[in-house]
């Protein structure tokens, strides 16, 4: 029954992409593979570089997915199973797709401009700062945040810190060999994903462990460093060859779980069934299904930090119009499938040790017997990590190398995750630094190892409030909500711009509805919370992000009553 739903979500997320996403192509954006895009127009070697699409496409993907789609499915499903692929499966093909893709074609049709600066033409000068604002916070939120992520999880696996580092020398080698020596793509990224699992294989022999109770602090520290030098090296020497090999990676380790699954169901069915129940519609502890779900599930069906990748990094990389689909459309279906795997890895492979549905089960409910309990990162992701295991166990066995090894497998997958994610977030803040200072005329703030600095340091300082560098945490209750106020917002500036194309602005327009009003639920709820749990920090800033929305929706139904009377001109803007 579980397999059988993986799959069915697999077909439609094919069929999806062939169809929905190419009508929205053809019909909609019209994509047009003669359309100078910014990549060309503006190639400066390190940040605009015209690109292969299918190393875009592993660049964007990995930044997009971070460990997203694990943590939100892994902590959802606890209000059932269902409610958890409904909207992975809906969620993914008309609104998050749709918004990924409508970020990426606008900014490369606005000279590969974040969909912050781009507020101004399309939206109103007042609306733009609004937006950056909201970006800024998102942002400042999400490198503190991975950074220490990174930390606890280079402690919670330290057999994933060897490979996860030496991935960069194997990603430095790849670019050398591609972009300097012309030598073939498909041939050295195997020889690159090759050698990956080999450090992979000496890391299980090989762990690394900070000793002492600072051991987060020095991670962090280190890392806030590979993010500075990371984020300022040219795309083609570091990020592009990385992310093609965390593709790769990914798609590995996604084999991996979709075989181990096929064997379990071949071997005994009982063993691979749903250990999580259909519906569970009042978990312990728990805030409501409505509108949680669609708050707790970002990435995996709809995120705001992906607009940011889309108009921040990807669309300087595209070599041709027609690759947005791919990049942008198809980047999006692959978190949601990725999504669904952790659907079936979590609600079944979960506690499938060999010792029956029943012992699954009895994992399951103690794993998930309230919302605090399932809650905080290491039962997020430690019950992918399981799930995953058990199922490529009935294909590989129990030995104790072979677990610790696969264990690894999925460790380094998770970490180089976020290490993706942390260098992209840190790279489209220093770009949105830089528009800040061209906006207030602060020259010093356009130089990209300023403005790269005022980014790290910024975040490093938010995350060293608290000891173990978990300030971020702070303001980490706020960020669900900001995160899809913003998927929300970069779908009205979508709206707004199709209507003033005058193409369809429905296929943005009902997404956009939909998020505002889930959004606004939930971060009315949580104000509420915040005001009476005392929590004025929170409610202060929550109540701000609020007004911030609401202001940016009457400048935008502004803008839309002028397209509808005529006094706004399609040909002000690409």
């Amino acid at each position: 029954m579980a397999f059988l739903v993986f799959v069915l979500s697999l077909i439609w997320f094919f069929l999806m992409y062939k169809f929905y996403g190419g009508f929205i192509s053809k019909k909609v954006f019209k994509l047009n593979p003669r359309r100078k895009t910014p990549a060309h127009e503006f190639n400066d070697g390190v940040d605009y570089v015209p690109t292969n699409k299918w190393v875009v496409w592993g660049h964007h993907f990995t930044s997009i997915a971070g460990l997203g789609p694990i943590v939100g499915p892994a902590i959802a499903i606890i209000w059932g199973w269902v409610p958890a692929v409904l909207w992975i499966t809906l969620g993914t093909i008309f609104l998050g797709a749709v918004h990924d893709f409508a970020a990426l074609v606008i900014s490369l049709r606005n000279k590969g401009k974040s969909i912050g600066e781009l507020t101004t033409e399309i939206i109103g000068k007042r609306a733009k700062y609004l937006f950056m604002s909201i970006i800024f916070f998102e942002l400042w939120i999400v490198i503190a945040i991975f950074a220490m992520i990174m930390g606890i999880l280079f402690s919670m696996y330290p057999e994933a810190v060897l490979p996860v580092w030496l991935e960069i020398p194997i990603a430095i080698a790849l670019s050398y060999m591609v972009f300097v020596k012309k030598k073939s793509l498909h041939t050295w990224s195997w020889i690159a994903l090759l050698l990956m699992y080999a450090t992979i294989a000496i890391g299980v022999f090989t762990p690394i462990q900070i000793p002492g109770s600072h051991a987060v602090e020095i991670w962090l520290v280190i890392l806030m460093i590979y993010a500075f030098i990371a984020s300022t090296l040219p795309v083609e020497t570091l990020l592009q060859p990385r992310d093609y090999i965390n593709s790769h990676e990914l798609l590995v380790a996604m084999g991996l779980v979709f075989l181990g699954a096929l064997v379990a169901l071949f071997r005994d069915p009982g063993h691979l069934n749903f250990v999580a129940p259909a519906f569970n519609s009042t978990p312990e502890g728990a805030p409501p299904i409505w509108p949680f779900l669609f708050v707790t599930i970002a990435c995996g069906a709809i995120s705001g930090f992906h607009t940011l990748v889309s108009s921040g990094t990807s669309s300087k990389q595209i070599d041709k119009e027609p690759d947005a689909k791919l990049v942008g459309y198809g980047g999006m279906v692959a978190e949601g499938i990725l999504a669904s795997l952790v659907v079936l890895a979590v609600a079944a492979g979960f506690g499938a040790t060999g010792n029956g549905l029943q012992h699954g089960i009895q994992a399951w409910n103690e794993h998930y017997a309230s919302w605090q309990s399932a809650a905080g990162l290491g039962a997020k992701i430690g019950a992918f990590v399981e799930g995953s295991v058990n199922m490529m166990a009935y294909m590989f066995g129990h030995s104790k190398y072979i677990m610790g090894l696969m264990t690894t497998i999925m460790g380094v997958f998770i970490v180089s995750f976020a290490g993706t994610t942390l260098d992209s977030a840190t790279r489209v803040q220093r770009y949105i630094l830089q528009e800040i200072g061209k906006d207030t005329k602060q020259k010093w703030l356009t130089n990209k190892y300023a403005a790269t600095f005022v980014a790290v340091f910024s975040a490093f300082l938010l995350a060293m409030i608290k000891p173990g560098g978990k300030g971020a945490l702070i303001l980490w209750p706020l960020f669900g909500t900001v995160n899809q106020l913003l998927a929300a917002l970069a779908l009205l500036v979508a709206t707004v711009y199709l209507a003033r194309k005058k193409s369809n602005p429905y296929i943005a327009g009902i997404p956009m509805i939909f998020m505002v009003i889930m959004t606004a639920w939930a971060m009315y709820k949580n104000i509420l919370n915040y005001q009476s749990t005392g929590n004025t920090l929170l409610f202060v800033i929550g109540t701000i992000v609020f007004i911030l929305m609401i202001w940016l929706i009457i400048e935008a139904i502004i803008v839309l009553k002028k397209v509808k009377a005529g006094t706004l001109k399609s040909e002000e803007f690409n």
